[in-house]
């Protein structure tokens, strides 16, 4: 098959640079760059510290108390029993105190160990739940974020495949335009074609334009995402080898999968389980809670009074156990019980409406998956034929047979059909990466094996 020396230069596009950017690179620039990772590395770290706090609403707390001010105290005692050595007990004895503006000074040290808390209980499932939804939290920013790197990836390997396709064919128009001139003007042709090149060209230079303005914001959306240097963005497009050999497994199975293991799903069971557990908190509430409490403290008082100066000392030390049953609250904790129960409503059915959009996206990438191998075979078979056209078209402007819009056709048709082989190509691998992280299997593995079926 005879080429043309522009049709040659365009099977070797994307033209090479000094350091082509495969994906893994890509990603592994985007992974210390990206804001968006390390947004969610510290919502990761945030939502571990809640297994802690877990635990700790388990563990004693231990409060020192004091305080130091002026005090008044009045006490009588009545019918007091008195006895001393050397003196004739007495009974009906009257003790009085009496202190006026007195230093007062107190201190105490409580422990209390909670034993029964279902309001606590439940705060603390609270908790462990919060912590594994921000396990699967990250893995969900992590895959959303290794997506749309392959997804920037791709689109400036398809935005600069369109620009340098319309720029040769620009080129080759352009040149059939100067033919077209010179064979006018010897009588060779009539000035049809000239006006036919003229007109392609003009259309050729609008699209250039829209080209390069859709390769500047793929460029940037990727430099963005990688934060390196817009000149060390060289994308690699996909090999003829991205179908893979391994036979797709069933939808159902797919579907079964991502039921189990997606992470949207489960971040919104986990909202479910949490909403739940508050109804909980608000329904204990009400029951009685237990706890072990030990204190030990000191008052102290002294000053001038009634009856002249005096000091007042009382020093406590208590164990034992503590029962506290709250009998009303004005109404805010059954309030709260329900606001609970409508919020516990709400997630249920944002869980469902995920799981349905869920179901719907597996679907959509099986099917694109299991349709993939006849597409891309169809799109080759396209580019052959084109290929085929073009050549027969070139013969035949040579003779005189064909005109010079018919061989501007043929060459179009032929650049449309390589770039829809090569959208088709990079769409399969997009969609088996999709299906992964629908999964929840994306990871750094997977992304590797369609690293490896980029042209090197």
């Amino acid at each position: 098959m005879r080429l043309s020396p522009w049709s040659a230069l365009l099977l070797a596009l994307p033209l090479p640079t000094a350091h082509a950017l495969d994906l893994m690179e890509a990603w592994q620039a985007a992974r210390e760059h990206d804001p968006r990772m390390a947004m969610a590395q510290s919502s990761l770290e945030a939502g571990r510290t809640q297994r802690v706090q877990a635990r700790a609403l388990w563990r004693p707390s231990v409060s020192v108390g004091g305080g130091a001010g002026v005090r008044s105290l009045e006490s009588n005692t009545h019918g007091a029993y008195f006895a001393a050595p050397g003196m004739t007990p007495s009974r009906h004895v009257t003790f009085k105190t009496s202190i006026d503006n007195g230093t007062a000074t107190q201190w105490n040290v409580t422990a209390r160990q909670p034993l029964i808390h279902g309001e606590r209980s439940a705060q603390s499932e609270q908790l462990t739940l919060g912590a594994d939804a921000a396990e699967v939290e990250w893995l969900g920013a992590r895959q959303e974020l290794m997506l749309q790197v392959v997804e920037s990836y791709f689109q400036l390997v398809v935005a600069e495949r369109r620009q340098a396709l319309l720029r040769r064919q620009l080129e080759a128009v352009e040149r059939a335009l100067a033919e077209a001139k010179d064979r006018y003007a010897a009588g060779d042709l009539p000035i049809l074609d000239t006006h036919e090149a003229t007109a392609r060209a003009r259309t050729l230079q609008a699209q250039l334009v829209a080209a390069e303005s859709e390769r500047e914001v793929a460029l940037a959306a990727l430099a963005d995402a990688t934060g390196l240097e817009p000149e060390r963005l060289d994308p690699l497009p996909p090999s003829a080898s991205v179908l893979s050999p391994e036979p797709l497994e069933p939808l159902a199975h797919w579907q079964e999968v991502a039921l189990a293991a997606n992470p949207l799903l489960r971040q919104a069971q986990a909202k479910v389980e949490i909403a739940h557990k508050e109804v909980e908190k608000y329904r204990a509430a009400a029951d009685a809670t237990v706890d072990l409490v030990a204190q030990a403290g000191r008052d102290y008082v002294s000053g001038d009074g009634d009856y002249g100066s005096s000091s007042v000392e009382q020093t406590q030390h208590v164990i034992g156990v503590q029962v506290n049953i709250p009998l009303y609250t004005g109404g805010l904790r059954s309030a709260k019980r329900q606001e609970a129960l409508k919020l516990e409503d709400r997630a249920r059915a944002e869980l469902e409406w995920i799981r349905q959009q869920v179901g719907q996206q597996v679907r959509a990438a099986w099917l694109a998956l299991q349709t993939a191998h006849a597409r891309v075979t169809a799109l080759e078979e396209a580019v052959t034929a084109s290929e085929a056209r073009r050549d027969a078209t070139r013969l035949g402007h040579e003779v005189g047979d064909r005109t010079t819009l018919d061989l501007l056709n043929a060459e179009n048709d032929l650049d449309a059909a390589r770039l829809a082989l090569l959208q088709a190509r990079t769409e399969v691998l997009q969609n088996r990466l999709k299906l992964q992280a629908l999964a929840g299997r994306l990871d750094e593995e997977r992304l590797a094996a369609v690293d490896a079926a980029l042209q090197r």
